[in-house]
């Protein structure tokens, strides 16, 4: 892969544990500052929901994932962080090995959708030095599972990045068309940090294309810092991470980020 960017690659080989162990059901993290308090999902086995959701809608101009009614619980990342002192914007959501910033509102509280695949899942919650963790087992009988995730986050507030993605067979991923025969993206967000997830539950073999165009922005920012992570057959022992850093410095840049083979 011919890229000018700055690539980690890993291949992790070990085998997940099947089971885990069941703790208790509510997780608290204290400190003299701070309060996090993840109310799902909850640690334990469960059952998955068949019919959950991956594309939200999309409310512009201003745009965060977040969760509806359509939403069944099973697919959701929920809970809140208090601080003695300003609330912070945002935080950091890892999923599974997959880190993304998550927007907190006024009153601490934090909400995504999130489709989990089946198997042994984590979720760990970060702000400043805190950090909370789960694990649960799911159970996800009847639902495609996906195969292939690709993650585009960014570290600006009030700018708007855009992920697409070039499947072997040609086909165009993008806000404009965010479901296409090889995979969806879950939803535009127009005001900051993002995440924007590709998600394929039976990825087309061959080559991938990934680019990242620097839409626009409200806030005068010399440097907008893009994160891409591309995540093939997750859970698996064979599963495969790439992670990519790169600027975007002015509205308009459009950049060939990474591409890859799949499988």
């Amino acid at each position: 892969m011919d890229t000018n960017v700055n690539a980690n690659t890993a291949d992790t080989g070990s085998l997940r544990r099947d089971a885990v162990r069941l703790v208790p059901l509510t997780l608290v993290l204290l400190s003299a500052h701070a309060l996090a308090e993840l109310d799902v999902p909850i640690a334990g086995w469960r059952q998955g929901n068949p019919d959950t959701p991956y594309t939200q809608e999309v409310h512009y101009p201003a745009v965060r994932p977040g969760i509806d009614a359509n939403t069944p619980e099973s697919a959701q990342i929920r809970g809140h962080i208090r601080t003695h002192r300003k609330q912070p914007d945002v935080a950091t959501l890892v999923v599974n090995g997959n880190a993304m910033p998550v927007r907190i509102n006024e009153d601490g509280a934090f909400a995504r959708p999130y489709s989990f695949g089946a198997g042994s899942n984590s979720v760990e919650v970060i702000s400043g030095e805190k950090r909370l963790r789960t694990q649960f087992y799911e159970i996800a009988n009847g639902r495609p599972i996906p195969r292939l995730r690709i993650l585009l986050s960014w570290d600006t507030h009030g700018t708007d990045l855009d992920l697409h993605v070039v499947t072997p067979s040609g086909q165009h991923a993008w806000y404009g068309n965010r479901v296409i025969n090889g995979g969806t993206i879950d939803v535009d967000v127009t005001d900051g940090y993002g995440p924007e997830i590709f998600s394929s539950p039976a990825p087309e073999k061959g080559l991938y294309q990934i680019y990242v165009n620097f839409y626009g922005g409200r806030v005068n920012r010399a440097l907008t810092i893009a994160r891409l992570t591309i995540v093939s057959n997750e859970g698996a022992p064979h599963e495969k991470r790439q992670e990519f850093t790169v600027p975007m410095r002015f509205s308009g840049d459009l950049m060939l980020v990474g591409q890859f083979m799949y499988p």
